[in-house]
């Protein structure tokens, strides 16, 4: 009955429905179904997909609750919700509450910590973490290497913008139009009209169709140093 349940509830985060996924969580109880880790963990992920912090925080305190112990798919599906919706203390909290739980954070607990940091302009707690990430010999992916440009896009670091978009490709990683275009915009504060320009070149090679926000910040970017 239990496997009937989670593949609901999966389905229900699936499809973003949050709310149903809860309600299966009560009918399950109710019908004295024991709900397991993986029963929690497809709630909470149900609760990350529609940025519902605070239901996926309260899941994870009932899991303790009733003696389950959360394992590291779970904090992640946490510290994601609290991401998205830009609570980054809740989320740094979370990796300190891992720690304690003798639970290694891998990859993913930290780009999702990083992306909560970004979203509430956090830009230096963002970039530590990715310091963290290679202090910890974990491998960056594509979240992390878009939280570490969204960052220094945030603090106005365009040399530190331009190395993770480097970094990213040589980590054959694909940047995207929003990777370049939070790039560029890096290089429009730091006055970089020539490295924003380069950029825009590299995407056009990349067969990348810049939008309204990459050119207006290169626009910006010629304006201010009289490029006209």
């Amino acid at each position: 009955r239990s496997v009937s349940y989670n593949a609901a509830i999966s389905a229900c985060g699936n499809c973003k429905q949050w709310e149903q996924a809860l309600s299966l969580l009560t009918t399950m109880q109710a019908n004295e179904a024991a709900p397991d880790v993986i029963t929690y963990n497809a709630a909470i992920s149900a609760c990350e997909k529609c940025e519902q912090w605070q239901q996926a925080l309260g899941l994870l305190a009932i899991m303790r609750k009733t003696g389950l112990m959360p394992n590291v798919i779970t904090y992640n599906a946490a510290i994601f919700a609290c991401g998205k919706s830009g609570q980054w203390q809740q989320a740094l909290n979370l990796l300190v509450v891992m720690d304690a739980s003798n639970l290694v954070p891998d990859v993913i607990s930290y780009s999702a910590a990083m992306c909560g940091c970004e979203k509430g302009e956090q830009w230096q707690q963002a970039l530590y973490l990715f310091e963290l990430i290679c202090e910890h010999n974990l491998s960056p992916d594509v979240i992390t290497h878009s939280a570490a440009i969204s960052a220094c896009q945030k603090g106005g670091r365009w040399q530190q913008a331009l190395a993770f978009l480097s970094s990213m490709q040589d980590s054959h990683y694909h940047a995207d139009v929003i990777n370049y275009t939070a790039a560029i915009s890096t290089c429009e504060k730091g006055e970089q009209w020539q490295q924003a320009l380069r950029l825009v070149a590299h995407m056009q090679e990349q067969q990348l169709v810049p939008n309204h926000m990459t050119y207006s910040s290169t626009i910006s970017a010629c304006g201010k140093c009289e490029q006209w």
